[in-house]
C-alpha cells in the first residue's frame, strides 16, 4: 500500500523528526545531517551550503512505498543525480540510475512523486538561484546559451524540465561528492569545484542536441524529453504516438525527429529498450516469474518478448532470472 503525503504534511514529519533528533552539525561546520522521519523509512540527508545562491544536498536512504504530492510552486535551478533508486513523477520526469535531473525555473505544476519501498536511494541534488547559473555558464558565444535560456525563462514563467543521461564521468563526479575526502577549506573549495563540474556534464549532456542540430529547439527538445517520460511512466499501456504528440504538443514528424536526435532511435524502439531493461530489472531483482514480467512490461505475446530480450541481452528471459550474466547488458 502507497502511503501518500501532501507536501505539509511530509513537512511537518520533517520537522517533527528534526525536534525529536536533532540534526547534527559536521566538525568543519559545514554540513547540516538530518534523519529521516521514521515514518517515512531510514537513512539521512546532508545539506552544504557551498556559497550564497548555490546548495548541495547529499541523500541515502530507504523508503516506504510512498508518494509525495506536490502542489504548484515557485522553483529554483536544480540538478539531481541518483547513483541508486527510483524516484517517479509520472509524466513530469523519472530518475534512476541511468536518468538524472535538470529543472529549470520559474513555476512548477503539482506533481506527484512516487518513491518505490525498499530501494536504496543514494544521489545528490544542486538548488542554483537563476542568476548564478547565468554568470557560470552564460554568454552569447557559449554553446550551452540556448538551453540556459530555457531554462531560466524570467518571472512567472512555467518551468521547463529535461532528463538528463547519467554518463560515467557524472557518476564519478557524484561519487567524490558524496566521499569527499577532505574538510574544512579545502572541503569546500573541493565540493564548489566537483559541483559546478557536475552542473557542466548535465548541461552538456542535454545541450549536445542542440548544439548539433538548431532545427531542434530547447522548447522542443523539453516536449520530447516530456513525451520520453510519458512512455517510460505507463509502459504497460502506452499511449499510441498520435496521442503521444499530441499530449506534449508537437506533430508526429517533429516527434519522430525529436526521438532520434535526442535518443538515437524510434518511438516505438525507445519504447521497447525502456520495456526489455524494466524486463532485466524485474527478472534479476524480484521474484516475479517470466509471464508476469512478459505482463508488467506491456507485452501481450511471450514468444515475442522471449526473442526480443534474446536479442537485446544474448539470454533468454529464463536464464536472466536465474542470474545469468548478459555481456550485452
Amino acid at each position: 500500500m502507497v502511503f501518500e503525503l501532501s507536501q505539509s504534511a511530509s513537512d511537518a514529519l520533517w520537522l517533527e523528526t528534526h525536534q525529536q533528533f536533532m540534526p547534527v552539525t559536521s566538525a568543519d561546520g559545514l554540513e547540516t545531517i538530518s534523519k529521516i522521519p521514521p515514518q517515512l523509512g531510514k537513512g539521512y540527508e546532508r545539506e552544504v551550503a557551498l556559497q550564497p545562491g548555490v546548495e548541495l544536498h547529499i541523500f541515502d536512504s530507504t523508503y516506504q512505498d510512498i508518494a509525495i504530492h506536490i502542489p504548484e510552486n515557485q522553483h529554483p535551478v536544480q540538478f539531481m543525480v541518483y547513483v541508486s533508486g527510483v524516484a517517479d513523477s509520472g509524466d513530469f520526469i523519472y530518475q534512476d540510475a541511468n536518468w538524472g535531473y535538470v529543472g529549470g525555473s520559474g513555476i512548477q505544476t503539482p506533481v506527484r512523486t512516487f518513491f518505490p519501498g525498499a530501494q536504496h536511494q543514494v544521489g545528490v541534488i544542486v538548488h542554483v538561484q537563476p542568476h548564478l547559473l547565468a554568470q557560470l555558464f552564460g554568454n552569447s558565444e557559449s554553446k550551452l546559451q540556448p538551453t540556459l535560456d530555457v531554462l531560466v525563462p524570467g518571472d512567472e514563467q512555467p518551468q521547463q524540465v529535461f532528463s538528463s543521461p547519467t554518463t560515467g564521468a557524472i557518476r564519478a563526479v557524484v561519487r567524490q561528492i558524496i566521499d569527499c575526502p577532505f574538510s574544512g577549506v579545502t572541503k569546500r573549495l573541493y565540493l564548489q569545484g566537483k559541483v559546478f563540474e557536475l552542473m557542466a556534464l548535465q548541461l552538456e549532456g542535454i545541450s549536445t542536441p542542440v548544439c548539433q542540430n538548431r532545427m531542434l529547439k530547447p522548447e522542443t527538445m523539453a516536449r520530447v524529453q516530456q513525451a520520453a517520460a510519458i512512455l517510460r511512466s505507463h509502459l504497460e499501456t502506452p499511449p499510441c504516438q498520435t496521442t503521444l504528440a499530441q499530449r506534449v504538443g508537437v506533430s508526429d514528424r517533429t516527434l519522430r525527429r525529436g526521438f532520434k536526435q535526442l535518443f538515437g532511435t524510434t518511438v516505438l524502439g525507445y519504447l521497447t529498450e525502456q520495456r526489455l531493461a524494466l524486463a532485466e530489472r524485474l527478472l534479476r531483482d524480484t521474484d516475479l516469474s517470466v509471464t508476469e514480467v512478459v505482463h508488467c512490461c506491456g507485452y501481450s505475446n511471450p514468444g515475442h518478448f522471449a526473442a526480443a530480450f534474446k536479442r537485446r541481452f544474448g539470454i533468454t528471459p529464463r536464464q536472466c532470472a536465474l542470474g545469468v550474466i548478459s555481456a550485452q547488458s
